[in-house]
């Protein structure tokens, strides 16, 4: 199968059309968002030169299979599942900040508190812990949304509330649903002998409602440690076994590239594509539980065309 590196639809009643890293989402009469998820990958704010094939097909019904399980929690901006790659779902307006929550001290927490700071985003991390260690209680350490080409930034919930980004009334519903959706995520996670390290949500709001968008607990957008092992890996300091997209980070910087001024992408080889794309389908089903069944159509864009036609004409 050819992976799917750009879509150009005109679809009916189309206004727009916004290209993300990995996402090409379609403006239908400022109602309504068409999300395709392309085989796109990045790594360290860069598109890599080659797709994967199946990765957007896997992200996509991921997120569809996790928004259907939290959906008695807040509701989300899904309608449709039209195409294996394709969302269509209300059109919200999003708040300018990331829900960021994490379980366990790994990734950009552990950076910072290997640095010597305890504050993360206002929040406090107890002295005497170590890397990949649980703990007490999740804390939410939100960012900035970014506009586009540049970093997300962290920031307190104090600093949110004081530049007004959202209103606190708004901001306290968001550290709920958090908070609730991760606890959700976390069951389902430990059914898979899965721990839900931490992963990222972003809200909406459409007509004075607030909606969950995007997507949730997906590779790109979480990180799961396996959980058999955990404490011994954990008490011998070793490393963690993940599902996350990090072995491509991996491979990247064993190669070379960070994403760094002057730096260049490694040769991705038909070979290497083919490993990742095979690593993504084991992704979805240890984090599913599910078999997943590979689109094979001839032409993927043809499909997805016809798909999402007939669903908003109909």
């Amino acid at each position: 199968m050819e992976a799917i590196t750009k879509t150009a639809f005109k679809f009916p009643n189309q206004v727009s059309l916004y290209e993300g890293k990995v996402r090409d989402v379609y403006n239908i009469n400022n109602d309504k968002l068409v999300m395709c998820v392309s085989d796109r990958i990045s790594a360290f704010d860069v598109v890599l030169p080659k797709g994967i094939p199946y990765k957007g097909q896997v992200l996509n019904q991921l997120a569809a299979k996790f928004l259907k399980a939290t959906e008695d929690i807040v509701q989300n901006w899904v309608i449709a599942v039209p195409d294996a790659n394709v969302t269509v779902g209300h059109y919200c307006e999003p708040f300018k900040v990331e829900m960021v929550i994490r379980a366990y001290l790994t990734g950009h927490a552990w950076r910072t508190y290997k640095s010597g700071e305890r504050i993360l985003c206002g929040v406090s991390m107890p002295d005497g812990m170590k890397e990949h260690q649980k703990f007490p209680e999740p804390i939410i350490t939100p960012s900035t949304k970014a506009d586009f080409g540049e970093h997300d930034e962290d920031i307190s919930r104090e600093e949110i509330l004081k530049q007004g980004i959202v209103s606190e009334e708004d901001y306290l519903l968001l550290e709920k649903y958090t908070r609730e959706i991760f606890a959700r995520g976390t069951e389902m996670a430990a059914k898979q002998g899965l721990i839900l390290v931490d992963t990222k949500y972003e809200f909406g709001k459409k007509e004075g409602e607030i909606y969950l968008i995007d997507e949730i607990h997906t590779p790109d957008s979480s990180r799961y440690f396996y959980a058999e092992g955990y404490e011994d890996r954990l008490n011998n300091d070793a490393p963690q076994k993940q599902l996350s997209k990090e072995f491509v980070r991996e491979w990247l910087m064993e190669n070379g590239f960070q994403g760094k001024e002057g730096q260049r992408i490694p040769e991705m080889t038909d070979e290497f594509v083919r490993s990742v794309s095979n690593r993504y389908i084991e992704l979805f089903e240890q984090v599913s539980g599910e078999t997943f069944i590979k689109d094979t159509s001839d032409n993927v864009l043809a499909r997805i065309e016809k798909n999402v036609t007939e669903y908003l004409t109909k």
